[in-house]
């Protein structure tokens, strides 16, 4: 007869999450992850894989629940580019937030883990895409409506502005200073005028 599981998978992945968005994932040990779940280390191994897989599944699952209200937002009938503007402030507030701390969990991911980890690469692409695409679709908009000038690529704005939200968020997570992120922010946002 198999046993059944004593802990919640979901709610532990959750937490692994937080864990590993807080510390990193060189910095967690298995031994961190099994105090921090409550659970051993078998049960970890046997409902998640190694500390790596959990790592991975841990992204997914902040890529699949982190701003959920972003394509809605971005997909407004009416003008697009208020919203665009705010959608780029918020992230400069976030980055300036008591928050900033933890960051973001893919752009920690990117930095930490980018250059030597394929699986997580292609996480973090997927995340950036989508919200590439969000921008870029909404920007198409705004060309449309005439709130972009005509001379304006929209591919290129989108891929600018998610440059610099992911700038954003790297420089707020070290940065004391949040009119920094703020003023760079308002300053690329002028690009769309």
């Amino acid at each position: 007869m198999a046993r059944t599981k004593e802990f919640d998978p979901d709610a532990a992945l959750q937490s692994a999450l937080e864990l590993f968005w807080r510390r990193g994932y060189e910095a967690t040990s298995m031994a961190d992850l099994v105090e921090h779940l409550g659970i051993g280390r078998a049960s970890i191994y046997a409902t998640f894989g190694n500390k790596h897989e959990l790592y991975l599944k841990a992204l997914d699952r902040y890529n699949e629940t982190r701003d959920p209200g972003l394509l809605h937002e971005l997909s407004q009938p009416g003008p697009a580019l208020p919203a665009v503007r705010t959608v780029v402030r918020r992230f400069a507030t976030e980055a300036g937030s008591s928050e900033r701390v933890k960051g973001c969990f893919v752009t920690n991911t990117a930095a930490e883990l980018g250059a030597h980890d394929p699986a997580a690469t292609r996480r973090v692409e997927a995340s950036w895409s989508h919200l590439e695409t969000l921008l870029h679709s909404a920007l198409i908009r705004a060309r449309a409506q005439g709130e972009l000038p005509a001379d304006r690529d929209p591919l290129t704005l989108a891929r600018m502005l998610l440059v610099l939200m992911q700038g954003l968020r790297v420089v707020g997570k070290a940065s004391d200073d949040p009119g920094r992120v703020r003023d760079a922010a308002e300053q690329a946002l002028r690009l769309l005028d």
